[in-house]
Formats: C-alpha cells, structure tokens, sequence
C-alpha cells in the first residue's frame, strides 16, 4: 500500500514540495523571527506548482519549483515595499483593480444563486419585452431593378402589381429582373430578414396583408412586389425556449441588487463631503 502510494506523482510532488520547503525555512532562519517574515505555504506551493502544471501540462522539476518560490518572494517583497512607499495611492489601475474585486465578491455571491422555476417564471412574466420572439414571415417577392430600370421603376413596379394580381395563374418567379436575392423565403425572423433585405424592407412588412401581392416595397436594392404566404406575430414565450437567456439575465439582476446594497451599506459609514469654489457653485 505504502510502495503504491510513493509511487503515485501527487505523492511524490507534495514529497518534493515540503523538503523544497523546508530547506528555504532552514537557509533562512532569521525570516522566521521577524514580525514581517513571508511565509510560503503548503497551500501555496500546491498553488504555484498547479498552475505551472496547467500552463506546461507538466509538473515542474525540483529546480523550476524553486525559481516559483524565489518569483513569489520577490512579488510579494516588492509588493509590501510599494505598499510601504505609497505607490498603491493615487494609482487609477489599482484603484480599478480594487473596485472591480469588491465588484467581483457581489458577481460571485449571485453565480451562487439557485433560482427556482417559480422566480423564472415571474422574471419572464414581469420583463416580457427583454424575451418577446420577434414576427417571422415567409414570403415571395419579385424584384425590380433601379440600374436596370432607370426613371421607369415605380411605373413599372405598379404595373408588374396589378399583372400579378390580375393573373393569378401566371408564375412570378419568371417575372422581374435577375438578382442574387431569394425569390421565396421560408419563415423568418424579422431580424435575419433585415439583414437581407434592409431593416426598412423589414419593417414594411408589418403593415402588409398576407396572401395577397403587395407593394411595391422598397429596399437597398431596388423595388420589389411582395407576398407574404405566413406570418407570425410577435409573442411572449413560455420559459423552456428561453430558459438560458431568463437565468442570465435574472441572475445578472440580483448581482446588480446585491452590489447596490452592499454599497449602501458600506456608504452608511462614511461621511461624504464635496468641496467646490464659489465659481463652482449653482446660482441661487
């Protein structure tokens, strides 16, 4: 059990740690004796080593363990010396640094957080406009040129209207000019439809009467007579389609809640006072 156990790396890497360990307390033994001394511990060894181990995919050697320790002294020597020389005052990255680890400690706090199906729900049912599903369409739409056309293209868009309504028997997509853009759209989410065809295309969708030939309907690409064949309004959903986005955001909330209040905590002990110069002042 024993011969087994020796043999395992972990076993041997702790084994090499702790006489790294103790030989540095034994070459300096008045570190021991002083108020300020630095010490180096297991946890922190374990610490040094398992990050080396995940940037190398290796554990280090007896001699790179080492060099870890010497770096870490001479960080946290130079560290406490700063400290002592004020440099950490006044110093707008470190300022911002601090912040953002007292802002840390309220993200952390809410990472905790569990929410239940009853508070998704409510969250979902009280912000219905931050996971509304938007309208989709599927459509048809017979395009006309502006280059090709010229000043002729609205005249020639109404006409092109009413052949198409007067005929129904007639197939439109023999109809129009050439263009690399889809004849004939399958349901579509508004959104993805505007990054085709132009958020203004899009919106005029809106107002168009389904199953009937409209138009004509203007993009950045010309003219085009449309038909939408299906639409779906825009709907609130139920919480299983947008489960993931309803966590992120009530959790993202509560972080925010529960930073405000630690704030306002940590603000009650303290007096603020704002000094400004008479030029400074509001006029009465």
């Amino acid at each position: 059990m024993l011969r087994r156990l020796a043999s395992e790396p972990l076993a041997q890497f702790l084994a090499l740690a702790l006489v790294i360990f103790a030989t540095y307390a034994l070459l300096n033994p008045a570190e021991s004796l002083r108020a300020d001394r630095i010490i180096v511990t297991e946890a922190k060894l374990e610490q040094l080593a398992a990050l080396y181990a995940r940037t190398w995919r290796r554990p280090p050697t007896a001699e790179e363990l080492r060099a870890l320790i010497d770096d870490f002294v001479k960080e946290e020597i130079y560290y406490r010396e700063a400290q002592v020389l004020g440099l950490d005052k006044d110093d707008s990255v470190v300022r911002r640094r601090l912040r953002n680890k007292m802002e840390f400690l309220s993200q952390a706090e809410a990472e905790g957080m569990i929410p239940t199906d009853a508070e998704l729900r409510a969250y979902l049912q009280a912000k219905p406009d931050k996971f509304e599903v938007e309208p989709a369409y599927a459509f048809q739409q017979v395009f006309l040129s502006q280059e090709t056309r010229g000043d002729t293209l609205t005249a020639d868009a109404r006409e092109l209207l009413g052949t198409l309504n007067r005929s129904p028997d007639v197939d439109p997509g023999t109809l129009g000019d050439r263009t690399l853009l889809p004849f004939e759209l399958p349901m579509t989410g508004k959104a993805a439809i505007g990054r085709v065809f132009g958020p203004d295309f899009a919106t005029r969708l809106d107002t168009l009467t389904p199953r009937e030939w409209s138009g004509p309907v203007r993009s950045s690409f010309g003219l085009h007579i449309v038909r939408i064949s299906e639409k779906q309004p825009a709907r609130t959903p139920v919480l299983d389609e947008v489960r993931d986005a309803v966590i992120r955001e009530w959790a993202n909330e509560k972080r925010m809640e529960i930073e405000d209040t630690r704030y306002r905590a940590l603000l009650s002990n303290y007096e603020v006072r704002i000094e400004s110069s008479p030029q400074q002042q509001a006029p009465r």
